[in-house]
């Protein structure tokens, strides 16, 4: 489900894999091993505050959701310890990182946790989940009025997409022209039948905005 193309050459990028969008981006991630390294780098939780991120979900503890590029879980193996009879998607349209965290998932015991390779027009989850999560992925998906209008058909009655991606004057994430300004996430998402909830102040670098379902 992921259309994700991280071009990034930034110094603290999130969790991804490749794409091409409107901007021309593109980048494998089959070096899953490697990636690891950058994405799982503990200074990245000093600004990606994964707790205070969680805490703002307000996840049941049988919860179902999906990390729409959910490389090699960071946020994903999180979520299944906030939701311990529930169930976690982490999507990806890399192979490497899906079996990434495949085994990531097996090695810390987390059956609660899948991984889902996706297309870049689709996915895939086999089941409806009550939240979608998109972290620093929402600026390399392409169509995206089309992609989330899609996921939709995925996404519980009373359920909720979350996006959390780089705000302009941020020095990090991809080059400013790349990133998309929130009223243009709220348009985007309107389109595709999304309504804007909450937006939630908590990250230094990052919007963190909350729809739900028109």
């Amino acid at each position: 489900m992921l259309l994700v193309t991280l071009t990034l050459v930034f110094v603290s990028c999130a969790h991804q894999s490749p794409m091409t969008n409107e901007h021309g981006l593109h980048r494998r991630f089959d070096d899953a091993d490697e990636w690891a390294r950058r994405f799982e780098d503990p200074k990245r939780d000093e600004w990606q505050k994964p707790d205070e991120v969680i805490k703002h979900l307000g996840l049941a503890p049988d919860s179902k959701v999906a990390d729409i590029g959910a490389a090699t879980g960071y946020f994903p193996v999180r979520v299944a310890h906030a939701v311990p009879r529930g169930h976690v998607y982490g999507v990806d349209i890399e192979s490497s990182m899906t079996e990434y965290l495949a085994k990531r998932a097996e090695r810390e015991g987390l059956s609660n946790l899948t991984a889902i390779l996706g297309a870049p027009d689709d996915a895939k989850l086999p089941e409806s989940v009550d939240l979608v999560m998109v972290v620093d992925t929402y600026h390399h998906i392409g169509s995206r009025p089309a992609y989330f209008k899609k996921l939709k058909e995925s996404v519980t009655a009373n359920g909720h997409l979350v996006i959390i991606d780089f705000t302009k004057r941020s020095s990090m994430g991809p080059p400013s022209a790349a990133k998309v300004e929130v009223d243009q996430v709220i348009e985007e998402l309107r389109t595709a039948g999304w309504m804007f909830s909450a937006r939630h102040e908590v990250l230094p670098e990052q919007y963190f905005l909350v729809f739900s379902k028109s």
